[in-house]
C-alpha cells in the first residue's frame, strides 16, 4: 500500500487495507475490532501497546510485528506533518 495521503486522514476502510496489505493474517482478528471501534487512521496513530491486546490480537510477538508497523506509521506522519510546516514557511 503507497502512503498517497497522511495516515491521520485514513477513513476506517482504509485502516483495513492497511492490515489486509501489511498484516494479512491478522485481518480476520483484527476486522471486526476496527470497524466496531471505528479505528480511523487518527485513532490507529493514537493507539499504545496494550490496545492491541484489547483489539483481540493475542501473543507478545504478534503484536511486535505490528507495534514496529505502527511506529513506521507515526514516523511517516511526523516527516508529512514537518514538510507541511517547511513548505509552510517557504510560501510565505
Amino acid at each position: 500500500m503507497v502512503l498517497s495521503k497522511r495516515v491521520s486522514l485514513w477513513s476506517v476502510e482504509e485502516v483495513l487495507e492497511w492490515v489486509q496489505d501489511q498484516h494479512p493474517n491478522h485481518l480476520g482478528t483484527l476486522h471486526k475490532a476496527i470497524i466496531k471501534h471505528a479505528i480511523s487512521g487518527r485513532a490507529l496513530l493514537r493507539l499504545k501497546d496494550h490496545h492491541l491486546e484489547l483489539l483481540g490480537l493475542e501473543g507478545k510477538e504478534k503484536q511486535q510485528e505490528i507495534w514496529q508497523d505502527l511506529l513506521l506509521l507515526r514516523v511517516q506522519e511526523e516527516i508529512d506533518e514537518l514538510n507541511d510546516i517547511c513548505s509552510e514557511c517557504f510560501s510565505s
